[in-house]
């Protein structure tokens, strides 16, 4: 049993031996793993002499825009055309088939040139501006189409959710852009967004739960703001920030529905059986009468019908030549109406009195007062003359 124990023990000795040797094989301590001086989420700048030989195949992406982007893009081309030729990477816009081509040439030496040079050409057909598209061919900033059709099938609850990205006079979509550092525009059916890896991972999470109603990016909005404040405090960069965030529970107001259909009493009796038309026609009298006689009856009622169709089109027509009642204003029969209008009375007599005595001096001249009190003076003299005599 001793044996059997020690070659058991041997067996799983060299197992774990084994594993060890398969799981350490790659996982050796580096001498600048430690390092604090090396930034290794750092992307370094391409240096062409780490590819002189340049590319061995031509590589080409290329991508379709719609109708409406032909103007602009005319327009645009020669910038975009300019700035890939600094890289070597050669561009076409056919307008015949609506594409835009991408492909290396011998001057190409950054291998990767090429895929930022299809991120442009597939911003530039979701209506990114070509000054902002072009900053993608830095090697900082990346692009992320997110695609937000088929996430929802009701057309009009996808146009409400796409305007809660947006919100109010674009402020949602500012505020997003200002928290993760990207650019961000919502066009038709996807949402374009250009910037690091780590804002264009949170833009996809806020788009995705907006559209599909888990969360509103008004509280993703508070939530990223209260971590960069959490980032500003060192003490708390080890330790979990779920205890300082806000958590936001879902609530369905159940809406009532309003009883349309009213249940009627329950019978066990059948109901009764409708007339037919031969019925309704016996009824009436109608089914002994003779064909021209049913033809002239149905091309009466005929008549009767366009008469007050007619007549209805009229009055319809004449409505807008109606003129509207004008609003008679309610008289007022209380006494302290009528004291009113006798205080108004007064105070008008008053004004007019002192208005006439204002204009009565004005117009008095200063010659005529003065004649007219010579000659008072000169009849005076002349009757005491008279009474002497």
């Amino acid at each position: 049993m001793k044996n059997l124990e020690e070659d058991e023990n041997g067996v799983v000795r060299e197992e774990s031996q084994m594993k060890e040797k398969r799981k350490g094989k790659h996982d050796k301590p580096k001498p600048w793993d430690d390092d604090p001086n090396i930034d290794h989420w750092k992307v370094e700048k391409f240096d062409p002499s780490w590819n002189e030989g340049g590319m061995l195949e031509v590589s080409s992406f290329s991508t379709l825009f719609p109708q409406y982007r032909e103007k602009y893009l005319q327009e645009a081309w020669p910038t975009v055309k300019s700035a890939l030729k600094q890289y070597g990477i050669a561009c076409e816009l056919n307008l015949v088939e609506g594409s835009m081509t991408v492909s290396t040439t011998r001057k190409t030496r950054d291998p990767y040139i090429i895929v930022k040079a299809r991120d442009l050409i597939r911003l530039l057909s979701r209506s990114v501006s070509a000054p902002q598209a072009i900053k993608i061919l830095d090697d900082e900033i990346q692009c992320d189409i997110i695609k937000i059709s088929g996430l929802v099938r009701n057309k009009e609850r996808f146009v409400k959710r796409r305007q809660h990205l947006v919100g109010p006079n674009s402020a949602t979509l500012r505020a997003l852009e200002i928290l993760t550092g990207c650019y961000i525009l919502v066009h038709g059916n996807t949402v374009a967004a250009m910037g690091s890896f780590k804002g264009l991972k949170q833009i996809r999470r806020i788009v995705e739960e907006c559209m599909l109603n888990k969360m509103h990016p008004v509280y993703n909005i508070k939530i990223l703001m209260m971590k960069k404040e959490l980032e500003k405090n060192p003490d708390l960069a080890n330790e979990n920030w779920d205890r300082f965030l806000p958590k936001f529970k879902k609530k369905n107001v159940k809406q009532k529905k309003a009883n349309s259909k009213q249940k009627k009493p329950y019978t066990p009796f059948p109901p009764p059986q409708q007339p037919s038309k031969i019925d309704i026609q016996l009824e009436t009298g109608e089914y002994f009468l003779s064909n021209k006689r049913k033809s002239a009856k149905i091309w009466q009622e005929k008549q009767e019908k366009q008469a007050e169709k007619t007549a209805e089109s009229k009055r319809k027509r004449e409505e807008a030549f109606i003129p509207p009642k004008e609003p008679v204003k309610p008289v007022d029969k209380s006494e302290d109406a009528a004291n009113n209008v006798a205080d108004i009375a007064k105070s008008l007599k008053t004004k007019t009195e002192k208005f006439g005595k204002r204009k009565s001096e004005e117009n008095l001249n200063a010659e005529t007062y003065i004649m007219g009190s010579s000659e008072h003076a000169s009849r005076k003299k002349s009757k005491k003359q008279k009474s002497s005599a």
